[in-house]
């Protein structure tokens, strides 16, 4: 797959990739979904955040690069992300933000990504925070150096991974009582969920839904 097609794939507004992302969103034993998919209409407004998914060819394969948020941070600590963060004024629009949090998180210098398209933004209930995701893309694998203050690994995912169907798995978790069916992306020792693999998700569902 070059990354001409690739592109094409991705940045076709035509080519739904959200069914796949309704297979990765937790549910409560009776099959509802356990969160609304935007914000409430009674709801404070969110913050407003960006991530990048960035592709890179390395080893004859296409890979993208996760992090696990170091127990320091304030929100989400420990938890498996893309890079990104909140909105600064300063950033002009969310793709820059998705950039500059790459350089922060990741040491991505911006100049060497090609920004492809945006993704269907998703909202985390639990922090009220609605993070807008671009898809971008590196001609080489980058030279990272993770911020120790705000990654505690950098996992290096290769795409045809993700589009394995035994890749998906599910597991039950009881809250406040209640059952809930949790999808995520089983990743070597890493299981992907919530935000994050709805973001893989739509990626990897206009990959592989049915088009030219």
């Amino acid at each position: 797959m070059d990354d001409a097609f690739l592109e094409q794939r991705l940045a076709d507004p035509a080519i739904d990739g959200l069914w796949l992302r309704e297979r990765l969103m937790p549910r409560w034993q009776d099959g509802s979904a356990s969160r609304p998919i935007e914000p409430p209409p009674d709801a404070p407004p969110p913050r407003v955040g960006a991530v990048l998914l960035l592709l890179y060819p390395h080893n004859d394969a296409l890979y993208l690069p996760l992090t696990v948020r170091t127990a320091a941070l304030r929100t989400h600590s420990g938890e498996i992300s893309l890079p990104g963060g909140r909105y600064d004024e300063a950033d002009g629009d969310l793709s820059r933000t998705a950039l500059r949090e790459a350089w922060e998180e990741l040491g991505i210098p911006p100049a060497k990504v090609t920004l492809w398209t945006q993704l269907t933004p998703v909202w985390i209930p639990v922090s009220n925070f609605q993070i807008t995701p671009y898809v971008g893309w590196a001609d080489h694998r980058p030279a990272f150096a993770s911020s120790a203050a705000e990654v505690a690994e950098l996992i290096e995912v290769p795409l045809d991974l993700l589009r394995q169907p035994e890749t998906i798995r599910s597991e039950i978790r009881e809250l406040r009582g209640n059952h809930m069916y949790i999808p995520f992306f089983a990743v070597g020792e890493h299981k992907v969920w919530g935000a994050t693999a709805l973001v893989l998700a739509e990626v990897v569902g206009k990959l592989e839904a049915p088009g030219p």
